[in-house]
């Protein structure tokens, strides 16, 4: 896809007017694009504004919008969703309003859809559930696709698939899956919440980074700097208050002195988080003695449970 990002950074951002530049000229854009069209059927039935499978070019599409940051002011909106329909918006004179609905509207055919979260389900019961329902288990193996565990892990695209599911979804299945747990030492209980929580691919990274690089590779991002902002300032609003972004300020708590909200905003926040570097694993055995506390302040605030009970 080298071809395809030199490509991309070479146009204007009118990009709904890519197709025929690419096709036209002879540095091997064309046969990349045609993977895509083939991929998402864009030109089905001779209609240049549709697709065939929308959830899965989507997924796609996402994926590329992750590799390469360029294409995410022609395939995203502005909450992080990324479609086919946007990159098509422009010659085909969309509503933006439509663009978030198309996975969105598959939902609306589940049965799981009518459901109102439950607490404390286990997640073997929330994986059957989910594999039992057409809609839900189309939506689940095109993530497990991104997070196969018989292949080899690409992280950025398994955690760019767990947005498209978890983000797309109804919030109270959402809310149902990511707060699901194993009461007992089920291990097919543990199987399927490894499954469902995107685990080992997209949370696990070797070596293990510390809490402290986490926060500042999620910084680095303009769409996880807007997920980490709203999750700090529902879940741990004394922290947002009184230090902001000022570390040495942050240094200055100490583990008492940072309640956090734990209501179901926070939860929403928490949610909103999933698919990002906020969620790998982080640790602070190795850190130096000085980055210590703001490392453990970190781990805290990204880890703690007292939040999500």
């Amino acid at each position: 896809f080298t071809v395809l990002l030199l490509y991309f950074t070479s146009v204007s951002a009118a990009c709904g007017h890519l197709r025929e530049p690419c096709i036209n000229v002879a540095n091997g854009c064309e046969s990349v694009w045609n993977v895509v069209e083939d991929v998402c059927n864009i030109s089905v039935l001779g209609n240049k504004c549709k697709t065939e499978d929308a959830v899965g070019c989507n997924t796609i599409i996402q994926v590329l919008a992750d590799k390469y940051p360029v294409l995410k002011n022609c395939v995203c909106t502005t909450d992080g969703f990324c479609s086919i329909t946007t990159l098509l918006e422009k010659q085909c004179s969309i509503n933006k309003d439509d663009v978030s609905m198309e996975a969105k509207l598959q939902w609306n055919l589940s049965t799981l859809s009518k459901q109102e979260h439950t607490a404390n389900r286990t997640c073997l019961d929330v994986n059957k559930e989910c594999v039992e329902d057409e809609v839900c288990n189309k939506q689940l193996s095109l993530y497990l696709k991104g997070c196969s565990v018989n292949k080899k892990c690409n992280m950025k695209e398994c955690q760019a698939a767990i947005r498209f599911f978890y983000q797309n979804m109804p919030f109270e299945v959402a809310q149902t899956m990511t707060f699901c747990d194993c009461t007992q030492p089920d291990e097919s209980c543990h199987r399927a919440k490894e499954l469902l929580h995107g685990k080992p691919c997209a949370v696990t990274a070797v070596p293990t980074p510390s809490c402290l690089n986490v926060i500042h590779m999620c910084e680095e991002n303009d769409w996880c700097r807007k997920k980490y902002k709203t999750f700090r300032s529902k879940c741990w609003r004394h922290v947002t208050k009184k230090c902001y972004d000022d570390e040495a300020c942050l240094e200055t708590l100490i583990r008492d002195d940072i309640p956090c909200s734990a209501n179901a905003a926070c939860q929403a926040a928490y949610m909103g988080t999933w698919g990002t570097v906020l969620r790998v694993e982080c640790s602070c055995h190795h850190s130096p003695a000085a980055e210590q506390p703001l490392c453990e302040l970190f781990q805290r605030l990204l880890h703690s449970k007292s939040c999500l009970s």
